[in-house]
């Protein structure tokens, strides 16, 4: 059935329509009242709306109305008890603000009605974040509410550019989206292509941020990692947005999501800038050699007793070579085998209740492990190998970056099961050309260490105090 646009003026006929559209669903709530001398109806859905709100900012001053002459300018500036009211010409208009908590009010003889704003579904409250936890710093993160959340970062960004634009995505869920920048900061052109790509996304929903992002990824990236970094962290999202980029809002998730950006972003943390430059350069260090040894290490171990046996000394080559008699397997699926089963372990604790899954992840880890050796089906140096890989996995701090790293390491080592150190060091070539040729949003992925920027390198590895800032834009205001 095709939906009619405009109201008739007879409101049972609305009334009809109505219900037919909404399928008489039980939730589905019109409330038939007089006011005055006019017949009105309320249309909402039961557990959208604050009904307590309903009764005593709508229904009460309604009805308590005396004036014989009535018209909705009137209700909206002088009746009703409430903020966010305005008028409907359109029945389409009026069914979605319904659907996403509001009430419409329709008088009859009038060909338009009133909306008001009044959602009072259950809220989850602002927790500490359990993604992107630090030791000293904010311990809040976002909620699933769009408005919480745009507020959060209002709250530390107390800066009369800070921009707002709301869009509404998905023919089926009609998800509200904030895109949240700073006038002047951030490029005007990246903000207008960002909001109209928005706008003109033909997807039927949107339930979280991915689903954005992969329909904003240009389809010539064929990539597996993040083109877009998400936090469900304030003080980060904020942080990102007086440096120029642009934060994504979407209503019912609790991650945001910031573009542009790049490499170095996935490996910053926000505890960085909560403790000493010093400490926070060491640390940061430490991850890059983190994730180098994430990739690279049962790659390199694979590769060394493959085929360079002579790259490891003498005392070394014998003990390794002590361990592995009687292992049936090559070194390859030796690393194969306990990378699988880790992975499993590692999925298999993320899935199960919180209380027992990282026992689960644990004890299993050791036991099978201890296992394995026993039983001759791995050396004791791979369970060392694996077990190093995996805890410096845990370091990255975004884990949608370490996602990428734990595949690409299976890659990594079938090429040096082929090649050795020859396939490794191709392997790496390829990985690098590959980053190097990305793109978010027209700003270079490695940037700015690949196209070095002088003025943001202080930024990049490194964390240098914040009196040696060159970006004005980040400056405190004397």
């Amino acid at each position: 059935m095709k939906l009619q646009r405009e109201f008739s003026k007879q409101i049972h006929q609305n009334i009809d329509l109505i219900y037919d559209f909404m399928g008489n669903s039980s939730d589905f709530v019109v409330r038939e009242i007089t006011v005055g001398s006019y017949r009105a109806a309320l249309f909402y859905l039961d557990g959208m709306t604050d009904m307590q709100k309903i009764q005593d900012n709508v229904i009460r001053p309604l009805q308590e109305t005396s004036a014989e002459e009535l018209s909705l300018s009137f209700l909206k500036d002088s009746v009703l008890d409430v903020g966010e009211v305005s008028f409907s010409e359109s029945m389409e208009d009026a069914l979605d603000q319904i659907l996403s908590g509001g009430l419409l009010l329709q008088i009859d003889g009038m060909g338009e009605g009133l909306v008001v704003s009044l959602p009072g579904w259950e809220e989850r409250s602002i927790t500490e974040s359990k993604t992107q936890p630090v030791i000293r710093g904010p311990q809040e993160s976002f909620t699933e509410n769009l408005r919480t959340n745009t507020t959060m970062v209002r709250r530390r960004v107390k800066d009369t550019r800070v921009r707002l634009t709301n869009v509404k995505v998905g023919e089926k869920t009609k998800t509200d989206i904030s895109v949240m920048y700073m006038n002047g900061v951030a490029d005007d052109e990246l903000v207008l292509n960002l909001i109209s790509r928005l706008k003109n996304m033909k997807v039927d929903r949107v339930l979280e941020g991915e689903y954005l992002e992969e329909s904003l990824v240009e389809k010539k990236q064929m990539t597996i990692f993040p083109i877009f970094y998400n936090s469900d962290r304030p003080d980060s999202i904020a942080a990102g947005v007086m440096e120029g980029k642009i934060a994504i809002f979407i209503d019912g998730t609790p991650f945001v999501i910031l573009a542009p950006a790049v490499f170095v972003d996935f490996i910053q943390s926000a505890e960085d800038y909560y403790q000493s430059f010093i400490y926070s350069s060491i640390i940061r260090v430490l991850r890059y050699i983190s994730l180098a040894i994430c990739l690279l290490a049962p790659a390199i171990y694979v590769a060394l007793t493959t085929f360079h046996q002579d790259m490891i000394p003498t005392v070394l080559l014998l003990s390794l070579s002590a361990q592995r008699e009687g292992v049936p397997f090559p070194a390859f699926v030796e690393a194969m085998i306990m990378e699988v089963i880790f992975e499993i372990l590692r999925e298999a604790g993320l899935r199960m209740p919180r209380t027992v899954g990282q026992a689960v992840s644990i004890v299993g880890s050791i036991v099978i492990g201890q296992a394995a050796v026993e039983a001759n089906i791995v050396s004791p140096v791979m369970v060392i190998v694996v077990a190093i890989t995996a805890i410096s996995s845990f370091v990255i701090p975004s884990y949608t970056m370490a996602i990428p790293i734990r595949i690409l390491r299976f890659a990594f080592i079938g090429m040096a099961a082929m090649f050795g150190v020859y396939g490794l060091t191709v392997g790496i070539l390829i990985l690098l050309v590959h980053l190097n040729s990305l793109h978010s949003f027209g700003v270079p992925y490695m940037s700015p260490i690949a196209n070095f920027q002088s003025s943001k390198h202080s930024d990049a590895v490194l964390r240098f105090p914040f009196r040696n800032k060159t970006n004005q834009n980040n400056k405190p205001k004397e």
